[in-house]
């Protein structure tokens, strides 16, 4: 498959070679112990918190990571293939407010996160749960990531997203998965979940990623490695320099994990963008982040891992028009570019700040759309259909062809909110516009979705598990 690339050969190249001088040169801070003890024990020099690599540390292990991994669903037919040409969208994260067109802007609670938890299992095209789709803020902090890894396991049978909020959430986050899947053993054997794991730009880890690096890794879980560089703040306001820092960052993450465990599955990931100097704020809708996200699956290709880039964000505060184009530019230069993991793909305002049910679905659509435009051409005799060119002849025309209605549903797209009625039919029906349409399917959906059984005895170890934690 060919893809959008902005970087010749040599200049990735470039931006390979600066980022080994970066890691050799300044190096990366790891803020825990036990990094810094994997780290020496695995070659690198350390002077206090600060790790430094050798151009030889880093190539030989980046490529004891695989080029393609499986993330196992407890629905096999849901297993998701991270790598090579595949695709896979996953919604917000992060978020710590919602919005609706009922109650507008709001902390988000639990009840929110299991709405967007059923909202993803319903949908044909978002392929993983997000772990974090907006925070659960009425559920204590101690439980609370244990609570929404418990909603992706009891209202969906796709696969999730681990905790990475520190080594301890990493750890209930497997214990969790080893209670769903029957054994820890099992979990081991066949990677049931994904956890994205940041560093804190410009180079350092703090001991929370750590932590949870090290745990999934000996777990064998996959792991987004990932850097969000802000040219003109957090890194050069040069695109190559942000890309040379973000290469750099994430390298040294990749290297961790698999000094801990040899053929760890990651995902090399940038989020980098620019800030906005008006006002120093991060903007991940400018054109930017779209261009970096390129360079990321790039980069990714280059070292034969899999990438993750942008989804369908903006830094609109309601689904309006800035909204729609912001998210549009983003989600498709991730599928045009060859990103792998397309994390933020519904739902993402303010920034990475707000999740809205109503952009949620009208994102939805467009992902639907990007994987239509994804498939492209499938050209052989039948689809060329010179036969039936040659039946319909000048003047012709291909309605009553069986040929069309063998095909229709296979090629074309098919909208669930777009309008594609005249006007006066669109007038006659009450001029409805498309945020009150994805408020009405966010609802039916909400309300007639039925949720993946889940067995009694699981569930009651699961809520078990997550009493403990209460102590």
């Amino acid at each position: 498959m060919a893809y959008y690339e902005f970087l010749t050969q040599q200049q990735v190249e470039q931006v390979h070679a600066t980022s080994l001088r970066i890691l050799e040169q300044v190096g990366v801070v790891f803020s825990y112990p036990e990094a810094l003890a994997v780290l020496s024990k695995g070659g690198a020099r350390i002077e206090g918190e600060r790790v430094f690599f050798s151009p030889r540390l880093v190539e030989a292990q980046i490529k004891k990571a695989p080029a393609e991994f499986t993330i196992h669903a407890r629905n096999p037919e849901k297993n998701v293939v991270i790598g090579g040409d595949q695709i896979a969208f996953i919604p917000g994260y992060g978020a710590p407010f919602v919005t609706d067109l009922d109650n507008g802007r709001r902390e988000g609670t639990l009840s929110d996160f299991e709405n967007f938890v059923k909202l993803t299992d319903a949908s044909p095209y978002q392929d993983i749960c997000s772990g974090m789709v907006v925070e659960a803020n009425d559920v204590p902090h101690n439980t609370r990531h244990a609570e929404m890894l418990l909603a992706c396991m009891k209202y969906s049978d796709k696969c999730f997203m681990g905790s990475a909020l520190g080594a301890q959430s990493a750890l209930d986050s497997i214990r969790m998965a080893a209670l769903l899947f029957g054994s820890e053993a099992e979990v081991h054997e066949k990677p049931c979940m994904i956890s994205i794991l940041c560093s804190l730009t410009p180079l350092c880890y703090d001991d929370r990623m750590l932590g949870a690096i090290i745990e999934y890794a000996r777990a064998g879980q996959p792991q987004l490695i990932s850097s969000l560089a802000v040219a003109g703040a957090t890194a050069p306001a040069t695109l190559a320099g942000m890309l040379a820092l973000q290469n750099a960052e994430v390298l040294a993450g990749i290297v961790l994990t698999q000094l801990v465990r040899e053929g760890t599955p990651v995902v090399f990931a940038g989020s980098s963008t620019s800030a906005d100097m008006r006002t120093g704020a991060l903007s991940i809708g400018a054109p930017e982040m779209a261009v970096n996200t390129a360079a990321t699956a790039q980069m990714a290709r280059y070292y034969n891992l899999p990438s993750r880039g942008g989804g369908a964000i903006s830094d609109a505060k309601v689904p309006d028009a800035q909204a729609a184009y912001e998210s549009m530019m983003s989600l498709q230069m991730a599928q045009a570019s060859g990103i792998n993991f397309v994390l933020h793909t519904a739902g993402i305002l303010e920034s990475y700040s707000c999740m809205s049910y109503e952009k949620f679905i009208i994102d939805d659509e467009m992902c639907g759309m990007v994987k239509r435009i994804r498939k492209g051409y499938d050209v052989n005799e039948e689809t060329l259909a010179m036969d039936i060119i040659t039946e319909a002849g000048p003047g012709g025309h291909f309605l009553d062809k069986d040929h069309t209605f063998a095909h229709f549903r296979n090629e074309f797209y098919q909208p669930q909110l777009s309008n594609r009625d005249n006007y006066d039919k669109w007038q006659s029906d009450g001029q409805q516009q498309i945020m009150e349409t994805a408020r009405q399917k966010y609802r039916q959906i909400l309300e007639n979705h039925p949720s993946p059984e889940l067995p009694a005895g699981v569930l009651k170890a699961l809520t078990d598990f997550i009493a403990s934690l209460k102590g």
